[in-house]
């Protein structure tokens, strides 16, 4: 693969999408059923890639601001991965039964030379203060799946669960039954009966006594903790088998809490004794700055789901409640993916040696101040927590056209919420790269904004 120097690239578009891409779309689509492809941008992994910086089909440069949803979270071809990597002659199978066979990269076990399952149970451990166990699995949807599982069972037939307005967990049955961002990931899918949904407090000046959001009613006790309250509560607390939680909404719109709504939330699960899950596949593994976005906050997760930048899915927590059976869970793939489990490993190496959850903190704060700075037209707000960076429009329509002005110029970005754009650079994202990821949006979302979203668009629907 022809290099790239990471320290002189630029976004290089002649026409976005080109025609190649559009023909390798048509390809795709006529056999691959219908899913969330956002646009027609078609990364070539032949040619020159680094950093932020890719390469398509068509031969234009692209600055990826989105991580692949935060499943990247080096960016493309990171030089210390890829000599680790390098150092490993990779076998067949990659791949086996990790649930049923253990797998070594040889000796000893805490040091081996070549990671595995093992040592990425222990790296995770390692990080997530108070947790002693953990189980992988494929995805994050199934690190959900198990993290609820384990605490029905723990919670020994207690049949209620606890979830957010707005938030997000993943798309197979189990999860779908706690998301409440949009109506179409659930619709006419059956769902898991006790779930209660809650507002979630974004507003971040929020107190009990000044509420805009809904979750303390009347400027007094939360809706949490009404619901839960001995005698008087709807809900027994010892029938509640779990209340889970993203520390930042990612699908529903980049959501931050408030400071008043994760202290009551800590306060509340502490008090009645509720297992509390923590969803961190997208906000994990340093994007905020922390290990874990719970970090910044009052709560103390029993149970934490991870995936994403992980490359596989954990559900990390405590020996005392997972279950006691082995038949209780399992999985042929998970603790089986040798690959992953390794790219996992070393990811979390390199972002402890390198610093990365320090750079995090600062380029998300350059890029925040940048386009604060910008007075962007439109804009109802700019927010993020390290490099977690949420644009919200006034409008879906004038979201999506910010969407599509930038990848005319290079730079991709991603929709979540109803009219909010997020960024997403890696996490090893420089100086220089924030301010040209900047410089774009902002000249992105200048003129053309208005003239791309039609007066049809702006007063559109506005919940897809």
């Amino acid at each position: 693969m022809p290099g790239m120097d990471r320290d002189t690239a630029e976004p290089r578009v002649e026409t976005m999408p080109g025609s190649r891409a559009e023909e390798w779309r048509a390809y795709h689509e006529a056999m691959a059923a219908p899913s969330t492809h956002l646009y027609d941008f078609v990364w070539d992994l032949r040619e020159p890639a680094t950093g932020p910086f890719c390469t398509d089909i068509d031969g234009n440069v692209l600055l990826d601001f989105t991580s692949h949803v935060a499943a990247s979270p080096l960016g493309y071809n990171h030089p210390d991965l890829r000599e680790r990597l390098e150092a490993f002659d990779l076998v067949d199978p990659m791949k086996i039964a990790g649930q049923d066979f253990y797998v070594s990269g040889g000796w000893p076990p805490d040091d081996p030379a070549f990671p595995g399952p093992s040592q990425l149970m222990d790296a995770l451990i390692e990080i997530s203060e108070g947790m002693d166990t953990v189980f992988l699995a494929n995805s994050g949807a199934e690190a959900v799946e198990n993290a609820i599982k384990i605490c029905y069972d723990y919670r020994d037939g207690a049949a209620y669960g606890v979830t957010f307005q707005g938030a997000f967990h993943g798309r197979t049955l189990g999860a779908l039954s706690l998301n409440r961002s949009k109506a179409i990931h659930r619709r006419d899918f059956p769902e898991i009966p006790g779930i209660t949904a809650l507002p979630f407090c974004e507003d971040r000046t929020c107190t009990p006594d000044t509420c805009s959001c809904g979750f303390f009613p009347d400027a007094g006790d939360s809706w949490l903790r009404r619901l839960l309250e001995p005698g008087t509560g709807a809900v027994d607390p010892d029938e509640v088998a779990y209340v889970i939680v993203e520390p930042i909404q990612g699908e529903g719109g980049y959501r931050i809490p408030s400071e008043a709504f994760m202290d009551e939330l800590a306060d509340v699960t502490t008090e009645r004794d509720v297992p509390l899950i923590a969803d961190e596949i997208q906000s994990g593994m340093g994007r905020t700055g922390e290990w874990w976005a719970s970090e910044h906050y009052a709560i103390e997760p029993d149970v934490i789901a991870a995936g994403k930048a992980l490359r596989v899915g954990a559900t990390v927590s405590r020996k005392r409640i997972f279950p006691d059976e082995k038949a209780r869970l399992s999985s042929t793939w998970g603790a089986g993916d040798i690959l992953s489990s390794l790219v996992g490993t070393l990811t979390i190496q390199v972002i402890d040696d390198l610093d990365l959850r320090d750079n995090a903190v600062k380029r998300g704060d350059q890029l925040v101040d940048r386009l604060l700075g910008a007075d962007i037209d439109h804009a109802v707000d700019v927010r993020g927590k390290g490099l977690m960076v949420a644009v919200e429009f006034d409008t879906k329509a004038r979201r999506d056209a910010a969407m599509e002005c930038s990848l005319e110029r290079g730079l991709l970005t991603l929709p979540c919420g109803h009219k909010t754009l997020r960024l997403l650079p890696p996490l090893d994202v420089r100086e220089r790269e924030i301010e040209i990821g900047a410089d774009l949006f902002v000249e992105a979302v200048g003129d053309r904004i208005v003239e791309s979203a039609s007066p049809a668009q702006v007063t559109g629907d506005e919940a897809s």
